[in-house]
């Protein structure tokens, strides 16, 4: 259930399952993209750290070239922006 939705640049509410209203969280899933700095760069992939130290293999196709270093935006483990 979608409460309000202004596209492409408006707030966005969705629900999750346990029906918690989240803003700016993917309309599909109802999941949130974090902010993960690079470590390493395999191909197409890169393993990346969260602040908290936990780590994750990413897709970074969408916004390859990426360096160890840099800080990406990933939903669904894939990178979807390069953060200044």
């Amino acid at each position: 259930m979608i409460d309000e939705l202004s596209f492409p640049t408006g707030p966005i509410r969705s629900v999750a399952k346990d029906r918690t209203v989240f803003e700016d969280a993917c309309i599909t899933c109802g999941d949130v993209a974090v902010a993960l700095e690079v470590v390493s760069v395999e191909g197409g992939d890169a393993l990346c750290r969260a602040d908290d130290g936990g780590t994750e293999v990413v897709a970074i196709e969408l916004v390859a070239p990426v360096d160890p270093g840099d800080r990406v935006l990933v939903h669904a483990k894939v990178a979807i922006e390069k953060l200044p």
